[in-house]
């Protein structure tokens, strides 16, 4: 039975780093049973010639297989290992864009954006069409999406993405930065941003672009969506239309800015479990029978089993439980994930 060798893409992170191997090995397992034509047997994190690599047997690799593999989160290069020798096999990851569009951005608190692409891989392997990944743009919704992360991972992956923030600062920094972006980059688009209203009332602001993931695609009117709206996320169906989502990926947050309102004063709740108690119903209406949500959060702040009592009593149907993900972000922050697909 072949061998395999995946090299980790270098993380600025090093504490990520430290992490991604294991990440990784959990990601791999997840392909392996979803989407995968062949098992896959003795993943392991190997030390050769000094350098870190994600070894694994499986039988011969499809072409199909090697576009699977080629878009795990920190893949760098795959390997076929023979007598000891490494043969270079070309990879054929989804990316539509160069990578800049995923790292030139630096803030405080940025959710790391090879987790983030993990969690919207996972999150598309838990829906009941899996192989959609590779065969279909899917549309992606981010309900807590801050400056774009998520949308951007969809973006790259030439997905329709929507997101919805609360933060005013949030959505002019990245409505700042996609513009700016695209105009660099030359990416053929349509872009307009205003005030949205409904009975005269100002109920938030949204920027809507239609793009093409080339010149010759957007010619041809085969375009992709990238919506942002600045509103409470309890709101999001106000926004949007219901079922019109094939994922919806998020990292929690567990600050006082998209706090639960709570009590006869309205004072925002810091529980993330009083955020997305009440949050997950109306998120769950925009979303299409079969899909998934893909939900990371902080476990000092989040008990798993209380996420996981939430999501099923939403007649969420929990998909990888069996994988371990969670991982040290700083001394204050172990982050895990927890995909749950819903029925039809």
């Amino acid at each position: 039975m072949p061998k395999y060798a995946i090299l980790v893409l270098p993380a600025a992170n090093r504490v990520y780093t430290d992490n991604s191997v294991r990440l990784m090995r959990a990601e791999l397992a997840v392909f392996g049973t979803s989407v995968l034509e062949s098992d896959v047997h003795q993943p392991a994190e190997e030390s050769i010639a000094g350098v870190d690599y994600l070894t694994f047997h499986t039988e011969k690799l499809s072409d199909r297989d090697i576009s699977f593999i080629s878009n795990l989160s920190s893949m760098y290069a795959l390997f076929e290992i023979t007598d000891g020798l490494f043969r270079p096999i070309e990879i054929d990851r989804l990316d539509r864009f160069d990578s800049d569009l995923l790292t030139i951005q630096k803030y405080p608190g940025k959710t790391n954006e090879l987790f983030t692409k993990l969690l919207l891989n996972v999150t598309a392997l838990g829906s009941a069409e899996p192989d959609a990944l590779l065969d279909r743009p899917l549309r992606v919704l981010d309900p807590l999406c801050g400056r774009g992360t998520t949308l951007n991972q969809a973006m790259m992956y030439g997905f329709d993405a929507c997101g919805v923030e609360t933060a005013s600062k949030d959505f002019d920094e990245y409505e700042r930065f996609i513009r700016t972006w695209l105009k660099n980059k030359r990416v053929k688009h349509r872009a307009d941003s205003g005030q949205v209203r409904k009975h005269k009332a100002k109920v938030g602001r949204r920027l809507n672009i239609e793009y093409g993931v080339d010149r010759e695609q957007y010619k041809a009117g085969n375009t992709r969506e990238l919506s942002y709206v600045n509103a409470d996320t309890l709101a999001c169906t106000e926004f949007f239309r219901p079922r019109s989502f094939d994922l919806i990926v998020t990292d929690a947050p567990y600050g006082v800015a998209h706090g639960s309102r709570r009590g006869a004063t309205g004072t925002p709740s810091r529980r993330p479990l009083d955020l997305l108690t009440d949050a997950i119903p109306a998120w769950l209406r925009l979303l299409r029978p079969g899909g998934a949500i893909g939900i990371s959060w902080n476990t000092y702040v989040l008990r798993k089993d209380d996420l996981i009592a939430l999501l099923g009593d939403a007649g969420l149907e929990i998909a990888h439980g069996e994988y371990e993900f969670a991982h040290r972000v700083d001394q204050a922050i172990t982050r895990d994930l927890v995909v749950a697909r819903k029925p039809g």
